[in-house]
């Protein structure tokens, strides 16, 4: 049943094809600023790239060299469809390498994590410090009888000690599976349910936008009738403090009982490190499982051949610890590369629309990772709110999560960096743990591409049988041979895992359609469901939405495709407009028209919905079947990962 839904949606005709040809025919190129250039960590990616294609093993097993391990593998790589094994026999443990490589040598005085709140408060850790805490906290998980292989649920803000709760769990071998702090009771509950957890680590608020979140409430209501829950753990940030149960533990008070020593778990390369939950806008949640080795190894590299994130930088990422890029570039790969990292707890507008820019010139952040959701935002507020700030020592900003149209690309590269600095487009998945397609910090851009495939991966485009398309023509995009930082299953249930691999035989199927050009830069227009079919034509909901955000009066916009007795589907849009654009029917014709000229007759709105906000998941992720949903006056179903 699975397989045949993904085939349906793998569908890709020849009219999809020739209208991404006609949509996303993109020709500029632009290269980096000298300075860039200069700093990248890989200069030549040409050869990089032919070098891990022609030798994998080689390859990643020079990568992981440069880590620390108990035991060296034996073999680099056992592939055998759909599993995949990595540093064969190899004996490690994550913060090995992400605490002690550091705290024991020069690194042990340099600040891991700077830590903010929305309204000042400011806490930093060096890796020493860092290493002392996340062993008195794994300490206290094992006097709580927690062990290898148990499970943990973390339902915690984006604090230092959320941070810690992770790393805990990795060096006690304890699998972590975090939860987005503000997903409601069902959804916390059923991800505990699902992963059996033994414990559960969480605080009693935290704080979005100056209001309080009360998350503890949402965790007791959850955890009613869990037995096989033993032990909660609660940060508590509150004055006064909170009563606790019995059954439940402060987490400083149960920290500060504990010994700075813990020794890591020797754990094997193919242990499990953690689970993590999609966020289910395509369908039911599942858990994905990466490993200590192959996980550690991806993002290390990543975090400095694609981030190009060096010692002397200050890094932030916009995400939170409730996301894969939390996983990957807040904690777990910034660290395994020394770096520091910046994290701050609110809303990226509050208490002003300056604020990013503020902690950009207060800090002297280098490199940012952020989502096109953001840029957008920033340009609807107006640049008035960025140029009063020093921008200055921002070198790279990265993002991903949604196509980075070239619009917004543009406000990135002319207002904030005043070209200065470079900003790069990258693509992948909760499966797949770090960057498979961008534009590295050396290379040249091409708005409106995501770029080529990152080392070692072997991405291609192909129609519904597997057979690869010609340049320039819409189909999957699938990876035909697996990397390190991948998923190894997910969790309790084999079968899906192995469908995925099966939808297009022998290869990986990311779920999305692209495009890929004449020079090998690739396009991800969106899942390959998030498809409109105007009578018989397939138009890719990210060209609808780049060609409306082209428009100088829109900042946002979201197309759904709403039924046609006549054509299938009528195409309906929704706009949000730019700082000091007012909604009239004057607009909405030009906007239709607009989209007419960018895009063809047959890509034509029938309808254009002014709205002040479009409804996202707190990963920055645009709900179009929220949309479609309510439109069409049907149960809105999981909205667990609804922006508030």
């Amino acid at each position: 049943m699975y397989k045949n839904q993904l085939f349906k949606e793998a569908e890709v005709d020849t009219h999809y094809d020739s209208q991404i040809q006609a949509l996303t025919k993109i020709e500029q190129k632009f290269d980096p600023p000298q300075r860039v250039k200069d700093e990248a960590f890989i200069k030549d990616y040409d050869s990089v790239y032919a070098y891990s294609i022609r030798d994998p093993e080689g390859f990643w097993g020079q990568i992981a060299s440069e880590l620390m391990w108990f035991e060296p593998w034996n073999k680099v790589r056992e592939v055998n469809i759909p599993d995949h094994k990595w540093f064969l026999g190899a004996k490690t443990n994550i913060t090995l390498n992400a605490l002690d490589r550091h705290a024991d040598s020069w690194r042990r005085n340099k600040v891991a994590f700077i830590w903010l709140s929305e309204d000042g408060q400011e806490l930093t850790a060096t890796y020493g410090q860092l290493r002392d805490r996340v062993n008195q906290f794994a300490n206290a998980l094992k006097s709580k009888g927690i062990k290898k292989g148990d499970r943990v649920v973390i339902y915690m803000p984006l604090t230092i000690e959320g941070a810690i709760a992770m790393l805990a769990c990795a060096r006690i071998g304890a699998i972590h599976s975090v939860v987005y702090a503000g997903m409601g009771a069902g959804a916390l509950r059923s991800r505990i349910e699902d992963c059996k957890a033994k414990a559960v680590i969480c605080a009693d608020i935290g704080y979005r936008r100056g209001k309080v979140v009360r998350l503890k409430a949402t965790v007791d209501d959850a955890l009613q009738g869990l037995e096989y829950v033993e032990s909660v753990i609660v940060l508590r940030r509150q004055e006064p403090k909170i009563e606790l149960n019995e059954w439940e533990n402060d987490f400083w008070e149960l920290l500060k009982a504990q010994s700075h020593h813990c020794a890591p778990e020797i754990m094997d390369s193919e242990d499990p490190l953690f689970i993590l939950y999609t966020s289910g806008t395509t369908g039911k949640p599942k858990g994905v499982v990466h490993v200590h080795g192959g996980f550690m190894v991806g993002t290390y590299y990543l975090t400095k051949a694609f981030f190009d994130i060096k010692d002397k930088d200050v890094y932030w990422s916009t995400s939170d610890i409730g996301w894969i890029v939390g996983h990957s570039y807040i904690v777990y790969g910034p660290l395994v590369a020394g770096a520091t990292v910046l994290i701050r707890e609110g809303a990226p507008d509050y208490p002003h629309p300056g604020v990013v820019w503020e902690m950009v010139q207060k800090y002297g952040v280098s490199v940012m990772f952020t989502a096109p959701t953001a840029l957008r935002m920033f340009m609807r507020f107006g640049e008035e709110h960025i140029k009063k700030f020093d921008r200055s020592t921002l070198r790279i900003i990265a993002c991903a999560g949604e196509p980075l149209n070239p619009e917004a690309w543009n406000f990135a590269q002319e207002v904030i960096l005043e070209n200065n600095g470079h900003c790069i487009d990258n693509f992948w998945q909760t499966e797949v743990a770090s960057p498979i397609l961008g534009t590295m910090p050396a290379m040249p851009n091409k708005p409106g591409r995501c770029g080529k495939p990152m080392p070692g991966v072997v991405a291609d485009i192909v129609d519904e049988k597997g057979n690869p398309v010609p340049a320039g023509k819409g189909g999957n995009l699938v990876l035909r041979q697996p990397l390190p930082y991948m998923m190894r299953t997910i969790y309790g249930d084999p079968k899906r895992y192995e469908e995925i691999w099966n939808v297009i035989p022998g290869c990986y199927f990311t779920g999305d359609v692209a495009v890929c050009d004449e020079e090998g830069y690739f396009s991800v227009l969106g899942r390959s469901d998030d498809v409109l079919n105007v009578a018989g034509h397939r138009i890719g909901t990210a060209d609808v939405e780049n060609a409306l955000v082209s428009h100088p009066a829109v900042a946002e916009a979201a197309a759904i495709g709403l039924p046609d007795p006549i054509k299938g589907e009528n195409i309906k849009v929704f706009v949000v407009l730019r700082a000091g654009k007012e909604p009239s029917e004057g607009l909405k014709k030009t906007i239709i028209q607009h989209v007419r000229h960018e895009l063809g007759p047959i890509a034509t709105p029938s309808d254009v919905e002014f709205t002040e906000k479009l409804p996202k998941t707190r990963s920055g992720k645009i709900m179009r079947r929220l949309l479609k949903a309510k439109e069409l006056g049907l149960d809105l179903g999981d909205t667990s990962t609804l922006e508030d």
